[in-house]
């Protein structure tokens, strides 16, 4: 079997693994999902060690059976999210020792890892650092300088930064499930990575990853990631709204949202009833539809607000031509496209994580936008193998030719030889000759 990354989605309802291969043509084909309820996750972070490490190993055991063969899942590419996550933007600076040389991707590399050395605030650390646009002696706009001559190389970056404790319980969790974590990536990039086109990512887009506790929202404007930020609100806080205001059990406010859910209270006609089992020895309980999507509207108005916020916070409102992007298992609600549309006057499209994904994959619902932040860990775990390939190269070819400038220093030292040198070689033979 070829090549596999599997990626963990540590959600606040659930928790997917998801295994994945690259197929030969270049796109990956999903070959199982396992799934389990998330039960020690509150707006994705960590609440309970043990119930979390519980629905790990029920999610990955299930996504091992449905693989033909034996599958022993190892090492994973988790998601991090929730309300601690905060980014920033800074300038970092390298001054090169040559201009003789070109600028290659150590150079770039040195300059990522100075960033990580930033002082942030006390229990936060730096979980990403993406360098938006580069500049080479004062020349601005450079999306890759490698290649070029020059002195002075500097960078704009966005840096994320998350609370120490989170991740590490994350982590924790994720070890005493007998994996190794590989990779922790913030899962508004990996939502990105499976739902947008590059297209989409130059023009100008916004992706909203509307999870069960978390709103996740990331910014893209020519082609670079320029904002992005987690809103503390989700699904289950729409369904706790519809348990208050209905006065029904929880579960039935879920498949009510579920089955029943809309967006827009308008779209719905005022006499539909939906009928819900009463508590023992009591009445069945009549809701009308047109109640439950205006609870629903009133909420969703509040995190799109929130969203709306944090578009005009990023300064790029005018430049979005691509408009909205909604993904997670909040975006299967009715009519929540047009309520984006109607509250920030830009089009909106669901986002659906199949932008890389090879004709060949069979598995039921992987489509579905709720599996597009773990469909995204795996597209960024082998983005991750393929540069790690690329750079072993590069250092084979280097070693290479290094070997072989020193074989050839060696051959010529051995054939080239002085006048004074051959006149004594020729004297050393003709005495041997004598004797």
């Amino acid at each position: 079997m070829s090549e596999i990354v599997v990626g963990l989605d540590i959600g606040t309802t659930k928790i997917a693994c998801i295994v994945g291969r690259r197929t030969e043509h270049g796109k990956i084909e999903i070959l199982s999902i396992g799934k389990a309820e998330s039960v020690g996750v509150t707006r994705g972070v960590v609440s309970n060690i043990e119930k979390t490490v519980q629905s790990i190993r029920t999610a990955v055991q299930e996504a091992q059976s449905k693989v033909k063969g034996e599958l022993v899942v190892r090492v994973v590419n988790v998601g991090i999210a929730g309300q601690h996550i905060s980014s920033l933007q800074h300038r970092g600076m390298l001054t090169r020792r040559s201009l003789d040389t070109e600028i290659s991707q150590n150079d770039i590399d040195a300059l990522v890892e100075d960033m990580y050395k930033l002082v942030v605030q006390p229990g936060e650390e730096i979980i990403h650092v993406l360098p938006q646009e580069y500049i080479v002696d004062q020349e601005q706009g450079i999306k890759d300088p490698i290649g070029m001559s020059g002195m002075r190389l500097e960078a704009n970056f966005h840096i994320i930064t998350g609370h120490i404790a989170a991740a590490k319980n994350i982590k924790k969790c994720v070890d005493k499930a007998g994996l190794e974590v590989d990779e922790m990536i913030l899962e508004p990039l990996a939502s990105s990575e499976a739902v947008l086109s590059d297209e989409e990512k130059e023009a100008g887009v916004v992706l909203v990853d509307i999870g069960g506790g978390t709103t996740d929202v990331a910014i893209f404007q020519d082609g670079i990631i320029r904002h992005t930020a987690v809103i503390p609100f989700g699904g289950n806080v729409i369904s706790e709204d519809i348990k208050e205001g209905c006065t029904i059990m929880k579960r039935h406010a879920e498949l009510l949202k579920v089955k029943f859910g809309s967006a827009l209270a308008s779209e719905c006609q005022e006499n539909e009833v939906v009928c819900i089992p009463g508590l023992r020895g009591r009445e069945p309980k009549e809701i009308s539809v047109r109640n439950l999507a205006s609870i629903i509207q009133a909420r969703m108005e509040e995190i799109i607000e929130h969203v709306y916020y944090e578009i005009k916070n990023s300064g790029f409102e005018k430049k979005l031509i691509g408009g909205i992007v909604v993904t997670g298992g909040g975006a299967q609600l009715k009519h929540i496209t047009q309520l984006f549309e109607y509250i920030t006057g830009m089009d909106a499209r669901i986002g659906y994580p199949n932008e890389h994904l090879a004709a060949t994959t069979t598995v039921e619902n992987v489509t579905s936008p709720m599996y597009a932040t773990g469909i995204g860990l795996v597209v960024k775990g082998f983005a991750g193998t393929l540069r790690a390939t690329e750079t072993v190269v590069e250092e084979k070819h280097e070693t290479e030719k290094t070997t072989a400038s020193a074989t050839v220093k060696n051959h010529s030292t051995k054939t080239k030889g002085g006048f004074f040198d051959k006149i004594l070689s020729k004297s050393r033979t003709w005495f041997e000759e004598e004797d």
